[in-house]
């Protein structure tokens, strides 16, 4: 996967830094020969522009790779929205984090050459399809990148569900809900519920309760393959909500059945070589560097003399 010729842009906020960083791409990438197509709502970020534009309902199977400039609540729309066309995403990071786009705006044009000539790692990541039944009758599905949970909306009541994994029954809560989250996911909205740090390559799903009405409620890790069903308490005077990656919502009802489970396609992030896990946590979530060693010059620190 190093022969990328045709590359589709995507960005979806209207941001002067975006835009800026968006248009600085398209010059990069014209001028280096390459054929570029722009997202239907990038192109109208881009204004006046003779490239060829896309609906992401009808994206060529000829693209090679998909840029996604933004954050990574825009790499979290673009996956969902086109992981069916098994083309692989790279981000360029405008926004804050970064844990999914990681290729800096400072430094765009000299880590985009590498990775066009292959020098970059693909990291594999699966999502979470959700559907939601109703006196037997499907009446919404989605899919995550990160996390679906069921919560109870603008509401601060409790709710009542029932959890079954594989068809086997775990417990009854009452609870403000329930983080269903991926490995990608992990460092997001299921780390500030208290749930555990997962690698990427992991083939599990973390349950997070959120501020159980029990001490004894804690996050369990399943595997990848697991069936997860929520069952949501008929005696509930809530219609909670479900969302997919903090930006689609579904409604449920008292007497709801949730089903998630693993998405059959995955998705492939491209990264540059010197990507890091570890040391994305350390930037993004501010952990301690190694003792003596300033990680910027990877040089040992002298220490003063009594």
């Amino acid at each position: 996967m190093t022969d990328f010729k045709h590359i589709a842009l995507v960005a979806n906020i209207q941001l002067p830094e975006i835009i800026d960083s968006l248009k600085r791409l398209i010059t990069f990438l014209t001028q280096s020969g390459y054929q570029v197509l722009l997202e239907q709502k990038t192109a109208e970020l881009v204004g006046d522009s003779q490239l060829p534009v896309f609906d992401s309902d009808s994206l060529e199977t000829s693209v090679d790779l998909i840029i996604v400039v933004g954050g990574d609540g825009s790499m979290l729309s673009a996956v969902r929205s086109l992981v069916r066309y098994d083309i692989p995403l790279l981000g360029v990071n405008r926004g804050r984090l970064g844990f999914l786009t990681d290729i800096l705006p400072d430094e765009m044009e000299s880590q985009m050459k590498r990775v066009l000539a292959g020098e970059y790692i693909v990291s594999s990541r699966f999502l979470l399809d959700v559907s939601i039944s109703r006196k037997g009758a499907v009446i919404g599905t989605g899919a995550a990148l990160n996390d679906v949970v069921l919560h109870p909306g603008k509401s601060v009541r409790m709710m009542e569900f029932e959890l079954y994994i594989d068809g086997q029954f775990v417990y009854s809560q009452c609870s403000d809900g329930l983080i269903v989250s991926t490995p990608t996911g992990s460092t997001a909205y299921a780390l500030s519920g208290g749930g555990p740090i997962m690698h990427p390559n992991l083939d599990a799903i973390v349950l997070v309760p959120m501020n159980p009405h029990t001490l004894s409620s804690r996050p369990i890790v399943v595997g990848g393959k697991s069936d997860i069903e929520i069952r949501v308490g008929s005696r509930n005077e809530l219609h909670p909500l479900v969302t997919c990656d903090g930006q689609t919502d579904l409604q449920s009802e008292p007497g709801d059945i949730i089903q998630i489970h693993k998405k059959a396609r995955q998705v492939q992030l491209i990264h540059p070589v010197a990507h890091n896990f570890y040391e994305t946590c350390r930037t993004k979530l501010g952990w301690g560097s190694r003792l003596g060693i300033d990680e910027r010059t990877s040089e040992r620190i002298s220490k003063p003399v009594n």
